[in-house]
């Protein structure tokens, strides 16, 4: 996991440095905090749980953001049932390293910019039995408000595959978030 957290860190890195030229276009980075719900989709061995990580955000222009994160996920631990016996199962723990690419500000509703987005991850899951790293999808819906001072507030829903050999697991995730810019370029 070390390995691809590296890389990722890696790239986001070299790609900032090759913005940063782009400053006439209207380049800013910032660092954002989130928190919010991880929901499993079709999956009985696991219950909803929270999700909680760190964005930074990177503009190299003003309507598309280059946006490398961390996120945690604890999921929720389920009571089955099998022959009459009642047992109880652990909920993963998935620790994800990703970058999204999102078209911010594209459509505005209400005077509040709604923006697509989707990421590539790399996903830990980890729990009695299984210890595991995936490669992960997402895609999405954000909803953003700027208030004073460089801060934004976000909104997102967004739909989370990770595929596991044959077959995947899906999460719908539910997240709030706020972001503060650190530098902006003219």
């Amino acid at each position: 996991m070390r390995r691809h957290f590296g890389r990722t860190l890696l790239l986001c890195m070299a790609a900032a440095a090759l913005l940063i030229p782009a400053g006439a276009l209207g380049l800013s980075v910032g660092v954002g905090v989130f928190g919010g719900a991880s929901i499993p989709v079709i999956q009985d061995d696991a219950a909803s749980g929270t999700q909680f990580g760190v964005r930074v955000p990177v503009h190299p222009i003003p309507l598309l953001t280059v946006e490398p994160f961390y996120a945690r996920s604890g999921l929720g631990d389920v009571t089955q049932t099998f022959g009459g016996i009642e047992y109880t199962r652990s909920g993963f723990d998935v620790d994800t390293f990703g970058v999204n690419v999102a078209l911010g500000g594209a459509g505005l509703v209400g005077g509040l910019p709604f923006y697509p987005y989707a990421g590539i991850m790399s996903q830990h899951l980890k729990r009695p039995g299984t210890d595991r790293t995936e490669v992960g999808y997402a895609a999405g819906l954000g909803l953003g408000l700027s208030v004073p001072m460089g801060i934004n507030v976000t909104a997102r829903g967004e739909f989370n595959l990770i595929k596991t050999g044959e077959t995947s697991r899906k999460f719908a995730n539910v997240t709030l978030g706020v972001t503060k810019t650190l530098t902006s370029f003219p």
